[in-house]
């Protein structure tokens, strides 16, 4: 799987979660650009995520994340 392949998946994660179809979001995305981002949302954010790509993030790798590249690092790193 590509980084843009993520990023595909990714956006429609974020679109559904948070029920607005027009975010995009890229390596520097953080929940202060995100409305209603916050650490519920987060919670939902992750399951979301872990239900997409089939495998749970270690919650280690779930509170270190500081952005949204990060993430992808993370789901690059598992999904081999």
């Amino acid at each position: 799987m590509t980084r843009e392949e993520v990023y595909e998946r990714l956006n429609k994660v974020f679109q559904d979660v948070f029920d607005d179809e027009t975010i995009e979001v890229h390596d520097e995305t953080t929940a202060d650009d995100v409305d209603e981002w916050d650490s519920f949302e987060h919670i939902n954010l992750v399951v979301a995520v872990e239900e997409e790509f089939s495998f749970k993030i270690p919650m280690g790798k779930v509170v270190t994340m500081k952005n949204v590249g990060e993430m992808v690092d993370i789901i690059l790193e598992l999904g081999k």
